[in-house]
Parts: structure tokens; C-alpha cells; sequence
């Protein structure tokens, strides 16, 4: 404390006395007063009482520090050194003038000195070195330690008011820190890249200098400190458990504890959601994290359950990445063989030889597949009737397949045997029945009732589907069966397979019906033969013949018909700039019957192509342009040189080509403009646009013009491949419209480069910042004569609709008056249409 001698003191009140003090406005009267000293500053004069007889000198008490005082014959308070806010913040005096026989004239009156704080002290951390264990994938910005300084300054100014930052981290392998910290609270968490890599089998432990400025850290001379926290990266506790493996149909009481899992916070709320949508999820979890099954599971119902974990706070947000828990469900035996078919019923012809494989037995067995829970095993329990033999059956004992144990079935004996199969797994059977039907063998074939049927003759434009012919066979085999049902086929005469015939199963009908449209021109006659055969194979000893076939003649006519092009379609690829005149492609056509075409364009709106009428050959007849139309489709029509009305048409499509022809543009869908007065500083974004197909992205440059002082009032700057900055270079503009020269180049191959005089409007702007236009209140309104004029029109067409329908009605009510019967018929017509 900066504290003055007397003789220096003397020296400070002299000189107080020779600057006039009253002057400076710093005397008065004994009263109650009130005074803020800074803090420091050494010795000063706070003020001067003046006095008034019968005083003759002044004293002062209270809290006077050792340095606070007055000078008794001039009154002069005065502080003899410096005050101290951290010590004691406000001084209360009690000042009193004196006779001169030492009684008091006026007082004692209090004077109070409130001393202001200066920032100088530094803030201190509480803690000289700071510990933190922080968990792998904690969530970012969750706080889990805080670092804690003070500062002795005075609390309410900006001198204790501390902001925290972290200086240094050590190691930094990333370009982001991987720690944040609150600068207001001191609250340390990991940032959005640590939450992501921290990994204790990576680096498990981490320095972090961690600062604090006074002042709130806002101006250059605050006051700093540094502490270091070393920080522990522990692994993390919120991971998904391995598959869970339970048993299905459990006899154990429920829910029953299958798994756990942990969040890296606490007070976390645990809850599960379904991946799939079920009916309902056998599974709960506890406020503990304890995953339970709640009910038996069944394996044949469902055999693998996929849901998620979720970790929340009390505020409903998310604390962890959701955790994927897989179930299986391990199998039993718990369910029993089921039959198939019940019963299995297998066809066997009289002539298979012992050993033949007649048909196999299926089961099936709900449990899971290819383990022992499921493995099926068969046997022949029983076989009626008896005879000739009990043994006729063999079964394969792990594949179900039935043979013939010995000798060929014979259909006199018994057409039908019953069998009981029983089917087994390690824990069930089940008892599988089997109907083996012996069927007669094909020892007879197919005969025609007529061997030639003759001719039919049709015109060649007959529809496909027409029946021409029933044919008829008839076979001596067992009705219903392979063996009797007849198969009928064209067996020469048709090599296109123009002709198709079909079979009704019940009465072997056959029909001869067009599979493909006939031409005259390619085949006018069908000299066809017709056999007719057995799915069945025949017994080795008959053999089909001349019985089996029968012949049929078609005579086809011929129909003029219409010229046929070679492809439905033509398309062709050219660029938009070929020259007029330019012969595009070649189309072709023909009549059947070889007469002469002709070529005609339909749907050319553009008159963009041309056709030789002679030749099929199709020209540009005036220039192309792809930003008009790339696709330009019309139709080719080709008729009969000697008949217009056969014709027929095809397609005609063009893709053009792009070529770099359309010069860029400035896109004008918002007008430019900068607010009145301009300030420096401004920039709007202008786009060009350019008409040409873009193969991959468009690449602009913009420029400013050499004219028009444009280079000294605007600047453009680059922002991507199709916009820029246009900026005005100083503030000096007026209100109202500017042109700005811009050449814009599409650096197209070959480039375009166009010049573009860009309308900049500067104008007073809204609150929203667009341009305000002010309207001329003197005439928004329309004057009394203009309103009475616009009144008396509106009333006078009123006045003439109201008249109008008034006649109308009258006319209407007199026809009807006139002409009852009228009305009356044209009421009956208006209902009956």
C-alpha cells in the first residue's frame, strides 16, 4: 500500500490549495456524501467541506484504515495511499465541524467511500493437476469430469467472469481434437471425433492442457492460468452380447435371464424395438440392462429373433448407438413325421420288371432340417390284400422310395394293394397310407376312323385360333389313363409349324386349328400327315403304323394385303448440326403380292425431314436443333403405288446428337439488387445457364467487361462451376439501375463466349431485404368523379343482365302457354333418352 510522508502530504494539500479546489468543483458544504475509488492508485483528495462559522476546523471517524482522514483547518478529505477492493470494499466515515472550543457545530454527517474493483488477480484452478476416466463410444458433448478455477476479483464484473479453453492434446492423432470443454462451466466430454475413435487398445491415455482467462476471455490483457488433465480411456461397456443360443419350448418358469448389457452412462433407461414386425416380442429388458425371454419359444414357429437395445436419458434422447442382439432358437424333437399325401397313391403298369422303383413315400418332420431330430426312417407295416405274395413291396429305409420286391404286377390278380407305412424319427411315428393302383399296360395304338380327310380350302388373311378340321381316333387301352390318351401331331407338311392341334382329354377329339397367319405368297398348299400317338410308351412288341396316320389337304387363297416393312422400327443417332439435305438413313418396304410402294412421311410437325417417295430414302430438309426436340419421332407410311388405301406404317425415331451451339446466359429468376445505401462489403451470387446438353457438369467463367467503368465499380469472384460473387467496389453509388457488362464462356469444344449486361438494381430495401418501392399515395386512390363513374357502370350491368333474364322468362312461360303438347313430347322424349 502506497502510503505518503507528512512532509510529502503538506506538499499534496498545498498544492491542492494553490490549483483553487472550489474551481474544481470538488468543495462544499458539510453534508452526507457518497464516493467510488477505484482500488489501487495511490494517495488522493476526494473533496473539501467548506466552513461555515462559528466552525473553525473539521474531524473525522469510522473505518478509516489508517489512510482515509481530513485536514482540520481545510477540510480536505483526503486518502493517504492506496485502497484494496479484495480487502474491504466499502469504507463508512462520520465527518463533523468544531468550534473553537472543540464542540461540534454540524454532524456528525456519514460519508460512505465505496472502493471499485480493477482486474489483478489472476484466476486460480482449484486443483494443480486434474484426473478424468472417460469410456470408449461415450456420447459426444456428455460431460465426464469438469476442471474449476476462481478468481478474487469482484464477481459482478467482467474481471471474475472466466472462460475455459483447452490449449494443447497430447497425443493429436486426428486433424480434430478429440475433446471438447464448456468455456463457461468447465465441463470436459469427448467431441464428435472422439466419441467416434477413442480406443483404449489405441491410445489409452491423454494430456490435455487446459486454460482459463478472466475478463471472460474477450480482451487481450486478461489474466490467464493453465492447468493439465490427463485423461484414462477405459474400453467400452455398451456392447452387443454374442448370439444367444435357447432352447425352444423350455419348461422353465419365465422370464427367464438370458443376457445383460451396459451403458456407458448411468441412469440411463433400457428399452428394446423390434427389425421385425411382429405380433409380439417374447423378450423385455430390465431398468438394469437383464435381457429376458418372457414365454417358451417354438423353433417350428419361429426359429431366429433379431432386435435392438436402446440406452436413453431421462429426457428421452438417445445415450448410445442402438445394440443389435441376435436369438437362435435350438431345436427339439417335438414334432412328429407327417404324411405327405394321405393317401400316396402310385400308378404301376402290369408289365415293370422286380427291382422297378414305383414311387416314393414323402414325409416331412417340422424339426430342424439335417440333424438327427428330423431324420425319417420307413418300413412296410402291413400290404392288402395278401396275395399272390405278402412280400410284393420293398420300401428303401432312409429315402422312402418303393420298388417291386420280386415279380411284375399283374392286373387279374388285384388292380389295387393297400399299404401301411410306418415313419419314424428318434422320438414319434406316424402311419403313412399307400394305394398302389396297377394300370393296364399300352399294347394297343391309336386308329383314325378316316385316313384321309380330304381338302378345305381359306383365304390367307383367316384369323389365327380358327379351327378347320376335328379329326378322331379311337384307342382299345383303359380309358382315362396314359395309355388310351391320344396325342396328335402334324408329322410332315407344316415345316413352320403353322398349324397346331389340339386334344380334348375326355373324348380324344382332335382340332386342327391356325397357330400362325397363312401367306399365299410362301406356301399356297398344305399337303399334311397326321399321326396320332400315346404318352405312354408302347410294350416293346407293337409298334405304331399306317393305322396311325391320316392325311388332310389345305388350299390357301390369296388376299391383297398390305406392303410389309423389314423393321418395325429405325432409329438413328446424328448430330444436330449435319447439313440440310443430309441423307439420314434408308427405310424398306414391300407389298406380298409385288406391286410397286410409295414413301410418305406422317407427324414430321418440325418439316425437319424429307423421303423419296420412290426410294425410302429419308433427308434433313432443314436444320436440326436438340434443344428443341433431342427425341424427334414420326411415322413412315408405305402404300401400294396403284391402291393408297393398302398402307402400313413404321417408326422413325432420330437421337440428335448435342454440339456446343447456345451461347451461355445469365439466369434472371431473381432480380439482382443491394441495398441503399451501399456499405462495402455486399456480394450477391449470380448462376449461368446454358441451353446445351450438359455431359457431366457445367463449367462457366465469368468476367467483367473493359468498359463502362465496370472494373472500378465491380468485381466478380469465382464460387463454383456455375455461379459467382458479384460485388460493388465501393459505396459511392446512387439509387437507381445499373448495367453490367459480364462475358460469360461455357469453355464448351468449341467454347461460346457471350456478352451479358446484367441489370443491378440499388434501392432502399424492406425489413425482409428486398427492394421497397414506395407508392405515390396521391395516386393509389381513385378520385370522387372517377368512383361515381365506376359505380353507375357497374349499376347500369346489373341493371341489363336482370332485364335479359327477365325477357327470357317471359318467351319461356309463353312457348309454354302456346305449345303444351310440345312440351309434354319433349318432356317424354327427354326421360325415354
Amino acid at each position: 500500500m502506497l502510503k505518503l510522508c507528512g512532509l510529502q502530504f503538506l506538499l499534496l494539500l498545498h498544492s491542492a490549495l494553490w490549483l483553487n479546489v472550489e474551481g474544481l468543483r470538488v468543495s462544499g458544504p458539510l453534508k452526507a456524501m457518497d464516493f467510488s475509488v477505484q482500488e489501487g492508485g495511490g494517495p488522493r483528495i476526494l473533496h473539501q467541506f467548506t466552513l461555515e462559522p462559528p466552525a473553525v476546523s473539521f474531524r473525522t471517524s469510522g473505518e478509516k484504515a489508517g489512510i482515509i482522514d481530513i485536514e482540520p483547518k481545510t477540510g480536505i478529505l483526503y486518502i493517504n495511499g492506496s485502497l484494496d477492493w479484495e480487502t474491504k470494499q466499502v469504507h463508512k466515515l462520520q465527518v463533523e465541524s468544531l468550534d473553537g472550543n472543540g464542540n461540534t457545530v454540524k454532524g456528525p454527517f456519514p460519508v460512505t467511500i465505496y472502493v471499485e474493483d480493477i482486474n489483478d488477480n489472476p484466476p486460480e484452478f482449484d486443483q494443480t493437476k486434474y484426473f478424468g476416466v472417460v469410456r470408449q463410444n461415450s456420447r459426444p458433448g456428455k460431460p465426464f469430469m469438469y476442471v474449476h478455477a476462481t478468481d478474487r476479483d469482484d464477481p459482478t464484473t467482467p474481471h471474475a467472469q472466466l472462460s475455459y479453453s483447452i490449449l494443447h492434446h497430447f497425443p493429436n492423432p486426428y486433424e480434430k481434437m478429440l475433446f471438447q470443454i464448456d468455456n463457461e462451466t468447465g465441463a470436459i466430454s469427448p467431441s464428435r471425433t472422439g466419441s467416434y475413435y477413442l480406443d483404449p487398445q489405441k491410445q489409452n491415455t491423454f494430456t490435455l492442457v487446459v486454460s482459463v482467462r478472466d475478463m471472460a476471455g474477450k480482451t487481450t490483457n486478461a489474466f490467464t492460468s493453465s492447468v493439465d488433465v490427463i485423461i484414462l480411456v477405459l474400453e467400452s461397456l455398451w456392447k452387443a452380447p454374442p448370439t444367444i443360443y435357447i432352447k425352444e419350448n423350455s419348461t422353465q418358469v419365465h422370464p427367464v435371464n438370458i443376457s445383460k448389457v451396459q451403458s456407458n452412462e448411468r441412469d440411463v433407461i433400457y428399452e428394446l424395438f423390434e427389425k421385425e414386425k411382429l405380433p409380439r416380442l417374447p423378450f423385455s429388458i430390465s431398468e438394469d440392462g437383464i435381457i429376458y425371454v418372457t414365454e417358451p419359444l417354438d423353433r417350428e414357429e419361429k426359429d431366429t429373433y433379431t432386435f435392438f437395445v436402446v440406452s436413453k436419458d431421462k429426457k428421452g434422447e438417445l445415450v448410445d448407438k442402438p445394440l443389435q442382439i441376435h436369438v437362435v432358437v435350438e431345436d427339439i424333437d417335438d414334432n412328429p413325421p407327417v404324411c405327405q399325401q394321405n393317401p400316396t397313391v402310385i400308378e404301376v403298369q402290369e408289365n415293370e420288371m422286380g427291382g422297378s422303383n414305383i414311387g416314393t413315400v414323402f414325409a416331412t418332420d417340422m424339426d430342424k432340417k439335417d440333424t438327427l431330430n428330423s431324420r425319417l426312417r420307413f418300413k412296410i407295416q402291413s400290404q392288402e390284400p395278401g396275395f399272390p405274395s405278402k412280400n410284393l413291396f420293398y420300401i428303401q429305409q432312409d429315402t422312402g422310395d418303393l420298388q417291386l420286391s420280386g415279380r411284375s404286377l399283374n392286373k387279374r390278380d388285384s388292380a389295387k394293394y393297400f399299404l401301411k407305412v410306418l415313419v419314424k424319427d428318434s422320438k414319434f411315428e406316424t402311419i403313412c397310407d399307400v394305394e398302389v393302383h396297377v394300370i393296364d399296360i399300352n399294347d394297343q395304338i391309336p386308329i383314325f376312323e378316316n385316313s384321309d380327310y380330304a381338302n378345305v380350302t381359306v383365304a390367307e388373311n383367316i384369323p389365327v385360333g380358327t379351327v378347320l378340321l376335328e379329326i378322331q381316333a379311337t384307342d382299345g387301352d383303359e380309358p382315362g389313363t396314359g395309355s388310351s390318351l391320344i396325342i396328335y401331331q402334324v408329322k410332315e407338311g407344316d415345316p413352320n409349324n403353322t398349324l397346331i392341334i389340339e386334344t380334348d382329354s375326355e373324348t380324344n377329339r382332335g382340332f386342327v386349328k391356325i397357330n400362325k397367319a397363312l401367306d399365299f405368297e410362301t406356301m399356297p398348299v398344305y399337303n399334311l400327315v397326321i399321326n396320332a400317338t400315346n404318352p405312354e410308351p408302347l410294350v416293346p412288341s407293337v409298334q405304331y403304323n399306317s393305322s396311325s396316320l391320316t392325311t388332310f389337304k389345305i388350299f390357301v387363297t390369296n388376299v391383297d394385303e398390305p406392303p410389309v416393312f423389314l423393321n418395325p422400327v429405325y432409329k438413328k443417332e446424328v448430330s444436330e448440326d449435319i447439313p440440310v439435305n443430309t441423307l439420314v438413313m434408308t427405310v424398306e418396304a414391300y407389298d406380298p403380292e409385288g406391286d410397286s410402294v410409295r414413301y410418305s412421311l406422317e407427324g414430321d410437325v418440325r418439316q425437319w425431314l424429307r423421303i423419296d417417295s420412290a426410294t425410302g430414302k429419308v433427308y434433313t430438309a432443314s436444320r436440326l436443333d436438340r434443344e428443341k426436340e433431342e427425341i424427334y419421332s414420326v411415322e413412315v407410311v408405305v402404300s401400294e403405288q396403284n391402291n393408297a388405301a393398302q398402307k402400313s406404317k413404321a417408326f422413325l425415331i432420330l437421337h440428335l446428337r448435342d454440339v456446343n451451339d447456345n451461347p451461355p446466359q445469365i439466369a434472371t429468376d431473381y432480380p439482382t439488387f443491394f441495398c441503399y445505401p451501399v456499405s462495402g462489403g455486399e456480394r450477391t451470387l449470380i448462376q449461368a445457364t446454358d441451353a446445351d446438353e450438359q455431359f457431366f457438369y457445367s463449367k462457366f467463367t465469368f468476367t467483367l467487361a473493359d468498359e463502362m467503368n465496370a472494373k472500378n465499380n465491380w468485381e466478380i469472384s469465382k464460387y463454383n462451376a456455375t455461379h459467382a460473387y458479384l460485388s460493388p467496389k465501393h459505396a459511392n453509388f446512387e439509387e437507381k439501375t445499373y448495367e453490367v457488362p459480364i462475358i460469360l464462356n461455357d469453355n464448351g469444344n468449341p467454347s461460346l463466349v457471350n456478352k451479358v449486361n446484367l441489370k443491378v438494381t440499388i434501392c432502399k430495401c424492406s425489413n425482409e431485404n428486398s427492394c421497397f418501392i414506395e407508392i405515390d399515395r396521391e395516386h393509389s386512390w381513385p378520385t370522387a368523379g372517377q368512383a361515381i363513374g365506376i359505380l353507375l357502370a357497374v349499376l347500369i350491368i346489373i341493371g341489363a343482365i336482370l332485364a335479359g333474364v327477365f325477357c327470357h322468362m317471359k318467351h319461356k312461360e309463353k312457348n309454354k302457354k302456346s305449345h303444351p303438347k310440345d312440351a309434354k313430347d319433349n318432356a317424354e322424349l327427354g326421360r325415354l333418352s
